[in-house]
């Protein structure tokens, strides 16, 4: 985590390569969006590699991974307090 705002939570999050989010992402209340650095994440069928900005909003979900590792730049807004 990274320092914030009221309603926002930052990150940066490194997976290693063939990682897999443990379980489904899901945003009920709130969105997240991401930016990847470097390496690409998989989302479906979508493969974003770096320089590439996603974004999820409230009411949806996913789970990411990775076959090369990735680092990614993101927040959750909205985040209950």
């Amino acid at each position: 985590m990274l320092p914030g705002m009221p309603g926002i939570r930052t990150w940066v999050i490194d997976l290693a390569p063939g990682a897999e989010w443990p379980g489904l992402d899901v945003h009920e209340t709130y969105g997240e969006a991401y930016f990847v650095v470097r390496g690409e994440l998989i989302e479906g069928d979508l493969v974003h590699g770096p320089g590439t900005y996603v974004a999820f909003g409230p009411g949806t979900s996913h789970r990411p991974r990775t076959e090369t590792g990735v680092r990614a730049f993101g927040f959750n807004y909205d985040v209950p307090a």
